[in-house]
């Protein structure tokens, strides 16, 4: 079978070679028949190395990915042949709470990754894939959508009316904006593009935000919620963008932490998180259970996800470089 791997870190180092297939599933596993992948940020990192340079190596990159079921093992219930299936991004994780090797055991490093013709997953690690979605379409669920909608609907109660602050127009960023718009909350989206912003406004972004142009868009969101500030806001920047996520909040906020794109480290005045009772809240991923519910919520809606590129499997590479760019809006598909 076709599956890419790395032997050593660096995206130079990423080869697409002939594997074996895997052997039969063991009671409580799934063979799935992989057809499509999606890229995260946090793909790029691992293949370079600067997301765990522990992880063992060689390794199957990627974390998302979307197939069918061909083989299962003794004692799933849950799936049968010709099924058509997600895997989840942490196998073993089920419920909201999740213990730290829990969080840790993750495909797409340390363990192989969905960038393969063929793959074993336990039944615990798969989710079956709303019915008007396509396998491209669907592959971009498992990390992205899960950690948006987990911000909202798991680790906070994101209300109709209430109004939702969204960094950028990446993959978790649109998967935001449109669950947000699902839930009937105002939304305000910030980009240094403005055909970007031109996008977003027709995916239903209420207020838009140039960040290039308004540096201090904290201030202009409290302008535009009438110096109220935001019920919520989707923070993918990091320590650089933080202090403006901090002003643009309101009193018993919540700002949803989700990447560092902005930076690791800065000086920040924390002082308003206390005095404002403002929660910053870690967000990876979720759950299996939040999972099913989310894609409920997909197919009653008709939702869909918002594909920028599909690449074939033979130009991962380019598929990644592309990633590292931040040209794309929404998400990167790889086809399998």
């Amino acid at each position: 079978m076709k599956q890419i791997e790395i032997l050593a870190f660096g995206l130079e180092n990423l080869k697409l070679i002939d594997a074996p297939e895997p052997i039969k599933p063991k009671a409580n596993q799934v063979l799935i028949r992989m057809r499509a992948a999606s890229l995260n940020f946090r793909d790029h990192l691992v293949v370079t190395g600067k997301y765990n340079p522990k992880f063992p190596l060689p390794l199957v990159p990627c974390s998302d990915g979307a197939g069918e079921v061909v083989e299962i093992g003794e004692e799933v219930s849950e799936f049968k042949l010709g099924d058509r299936v997600l895997a989840t991004f942490a196998p073993n994780w089920i419920a909201q709470e999740a213990t730290h090797a829990e969080l840790r055991n993750t495909i797409g490093g340390p363990l192989p990754g969905t960038l393969r013709e063929f793959a074993i997953f336990p039944d615990t690690g798969l989710v079956k894939i709303p019915a008007h979605l396509s396998f491209e379409e669907a592959s971009t669920l498992p990390c992205a959508a899960l950690t948006a909608w987990s911000s909202f609907h798991t680790f906070s109660h994101l209300l109709p009316g209430h109004t939702v602050v969204i960094q950028g127009t990446g993959g978790v960023s649109i998967f935001a904006l449109q669950f947000a718009k699902l839930a009937g909350a105002v939304t305000i989206l910030t980009s240094s593009s403005a055909e970007k912003l031109e996008k977003a406004k027709g995916l239903g972004a209420d207020h838009l935000i140039n960040y290039k142009e308004v540096e201090a868009w904290g201030t202009e969101v409290r302008r535009i919620t009438n110096k109220v500030g935001a019920d919520h806001v989707v923070e993918v920047g990091g320590a650089g963008t933080l202090e403006q996520s901090i002003i643009a909040c309101k009193p018993f906020g919540v700002i949803h932490l989700i990447g560092i794109l902005a930076g690791r480290s800065g000086e920040l005045n924390l002082l308003p998180v206390v005095m404002n009772n403002i929660k910053v809240q870690g967000i990876v991923v979720g759950g299996r259970k939040a999972f099913i519910q989310m894609n409920l919520a997909m197919e009653a809606s008709k939702m869909k996800p918002v594909i920028d590129k599909i690449f074939p499997i033979e130009e991962t590479r380019e598929a990644i470089e592309y990633l590292r760019t931040g040209s794309h809006f929404g998400k990167i598909v790889i086809k399998i």
